[in-house]
């Protein structure tokens, strides 16, 4: 019994300091703590949503069907160019939605078959009509939505807001979350803008270059030029690649002095995918420019050789490699030491300058930082008086078993904030309600087992076989209750919406923890208690 007894305390020990470590971060002491704590100990601990701290909530829209008739209209373009190339004298028409092709000859079918394998055609008389298939349909609508996401990443970073939530919702919607954001008007104008994607030569050989930092923190960018401005040549200018350290998660900038003009804008590129390079199996981001993007960037390639071309998106180096050789025929590659993950959001950093679609607002709501004051206020105010009000019942009705229900209600409350600090969860009012509503359940629990112990007491039993069998007999019908809410509370997850979500998560959490510190923690407390010494009388 004792050593069993040992374990369980050991296991709640354990639990107890991966929870203060977990929320180190939330601490008033974090900033002041040893680099190499901070670095074994979570980053950010619980945020704070926005109806706690004010903020700014958008939905967007995609408007992913005229990205498929953007897709569709320049297909129709290139299929007029591959007539007009090979002499086949084709009739193209497009009518919004469907291709078609007057006069369609074998050869002509055959030409736009293999140069447009993802069409499908149907006979018109003696034109074919040709439309996208549903693959590829859904695929660019997919596709237009993560470009659109992406791009609005890219300008919230920019714009500076510290922890903003950007996320899909359905098929075509983009929730945007932005706590504790100042200008909210201006924010968005800022997200309504279309991404802008430009390709400009880096000037390695001006002195200008050697003069700048390998490497500066992003507050440092407006010291810097105001250091630079005099120095900067003619034509020239100073922008900064984003670099994100692996193992830290460190971020830093690096700035370039790029060339002013750009001899070749986003606009030009018609796809950017992923691929395996199958000799190393690495990731590299394919590029695919249209005819016209093709000649220019054939043009570049050669004028430039040996130097580095920088690929800029609103304003920010992407990467800036270094051309090998001139690139001809209309496709290009991106290497580097990417993994997939960075791969693909070169990928999609390089189509969101192809203008995807257009983007819709749907909701606007913006929560003052009062507001959130008054929450956060309140919130704090109801918890302590429920706590008060529960604890002192429990060990007024329940008294020595009472306490020690109080002490697993209080482990309950520290194991719960610490496993949202390990998930970097959004702390919101709805959630501080699942909170409470979890404390209820775990009160109930501790009822449970009691009212069955006392129960076995007025039975004849000893106190150390009334607890034993208390907690058995007591044991499906928690669980039973548990799981029956945890249903209840993955539903809400999966249907519900933000705040709704937020209430489900911490609700499950709650529960998952009142499991284990009503079953195991509560019950290695009265296991030690019988085991030091014989109990005649269960204080209950």
């Amino acid at each position: 019994m004792k050593k069993s007894v040992k374990w369980r305390f050991l296991l709640i020990g354990l639990a107890l300091l991966l929870t203060l470590s977990a929320l180190l971060p939330n601490m008033p002491f974090y900033k002041d703590l040893p680099p190499v704590i901070k670095k074994l100990s979570p980053d950010k601990g619980i945020i704070l949503g926005l109806d706690l701290q004010g903020g700014l909530y958008l939905v967007f829209e995609v408007e992913g069907q005229k990205a498929v008739a953007q897709t569709t209209s320049r297909i129709s373009q290139g299929i007029q160019r591959l007539s007009d190339n090979k002499n086949l004298k084709a009739d193209v028409k497009f009518d919004g939605k469907n291709i078609t092709v007057a006069t369609a000859t074998p050869e002509i079918r055959k030409a736009i078959e293999n140069a447009y394998p993802t069409l499908s055609a149907r006979d018109s008389g003696s034109s074919v009509v040709y439309s996208l298939s549903e693959k590829e349909t859904k695929y660019i609508i997919d596709n237009a939505c993560e470009q659109a996401l992406e791009t609005i990443r890219n300008r919230i970073d920019q714009f500076g807001v510290a922890e903003p939530v950007i996320q899909r919702q359905g098929e075509s919607e983009i929730v945007v979350q932005l706590p504790g954001v100042k200008e909210p008007k201006r924010a968005i104008e800022l997200i309504g803008k279309t991404a802008q994607l430009e390709f400009k030569v880096v000037d390695d050989e001006s002195p200008t270059a050697s003069e700048l930092p390998a490497t500066i923190k992003p507050f440092e960018e407006d010291e810097l030029m105001g250091k630079m401005k005099a120095k900067i040549p003619e034509g020239d200018e100073i922008l900064f690649e984003r670099i994100t350290n692996k193992e830290t998660g460190e971020i830093t900038k690096k700035p370039l002095l790029l060339k002013k003009d750009s001899p070749m804008a986003g606009n030009y590129i018609s796809e950017a995918r992923v691929q395996i390079d199958t000799r190393y199996n690495s990731p590299y981001v394919s590029l695919t420019f249209n005819a016209e993007g093709a000649k220019i960037f054939e043009e570049i390639t050669g004028k430039y050789v040996k130097k580095r071309l920088a690929i800029i998106l609103d304003g920010n180096v992407y990467s800036a490699p270094v051309i090998q050789e001139k690139i001809s025929g209309g496709s290009a590659q991106i290497s580097g030491s990417y993994s997939m993950d960075e791969a693909k959001d070169l990928a999609i950093v390089l189509r969101a300058g192809a203008l995807p679609a257009p983007v819709n607002m749907l909701q606007n709501i913006t929560v003052g930082p009062s507001l959130g004051t008054d929450s956060i206020a309140a919130g704090k105010l109801t918890a302590i008086a429920a706590f008060i009000a529960v604890a002192g019942f429990m060990a007024f009705y329940y008294r020595i078993s009472g306490l020690i229900a109080d002490l697993a209600l209080v482990l309950n409350m520290v194991f719960l904030m610490g496993a949202m600090a390990a998930l970097n969860a959004t702390l919101t009012m709805p959630g501080i309600a699942g909170i409470v509503l979890a404390i209820g359940m775990a009160v109930d629990t501790n009822v449970l087992m009691f009212e069955r112990m006392r129960d076995e007491l007025k039975a004849g039993k000893t106190p150390r076989a009334s607890v034993d069998s208390g907690y058995d007999k007591a044991f499906l019908t928690i669980v039973d209750s548990h799981v029956t809410t945890l249903i209840t509370a993955a539903v809400l997850y999966q249907f519900g919406t933000g705040p709704i979500k937020g209430f489900a998560v911490t609700l499950s959490i709650g529960i998952a923890i009142n499991l284990f510190t009503s079953l195991i923690g509560t019950k290695a407390v009265f296991d030690y208690i019988n085991a030091e010494r014989e109990v005649k009388k269960l204080s209950i």
